[in-house]
């Protein structure tokens, strides 16, 4: 049950819900839990929820935008940072912020999928780790 409320909140989290999964995995880490399955289900939750908005992207920039869910100045202007940056910036997919709008803008530019899962996995599992190796050490 554990592992898999770590995977809901991970997949909240990369969302554009309001919800963090970092104090959930810390709390499991500090209470003994496998490390290797938080991380597994912390990243793959994670890393399914920036799917979500992926898809959200590629299939519903304009439904969002007419019934102003979604400010077109907004999209533009992450539409501009992923264009001039690449798709390297799904490295940046684990920041606070920037990195849900990224993988929603990545979708709408019709990313190759395969590239955005494997960056999006590194940089999730890359936090989720950091966020391990701080907290065990």
């Amino acid at each position: 049950m554990v592992y898999l409320t770590l995977f809901f909140s991970a997949f909240l989290s990369a969302t554009f819900f309001p919800f963090g999964s970092e104090a959930v995995l810390i709390y499991d880490i500090l209470q003994g839990y496998n490390i290797y399955y938080l991380l597994l289900f912390a990243t793959i939750g994670n890393t399914l929820g920036s799917i979500v908005n992926y898809v959200l992207g590629y299939k519903g920039e304009e439904f969002l935008e007419r019934k102003n869910l979604l400010k077109r100045e907004k999209i533009d202007k992450y539409i501009k940072f992923f264009s001039k940056y690449g798709g390297v910036t799904l490295l940046l997919a684990w920041a606070p912020i920037i990195g849900d709008p990224l993988t929603f803008i990545a979708g709408i530019l019709k990313y190759d999928f395969k590239k955005f899962l494997i960056l999006v996995a590194i940089s999730k599992f890359s936090r989720y780790l950091f966020l391990a190796l701080i907290t065990l050490y």
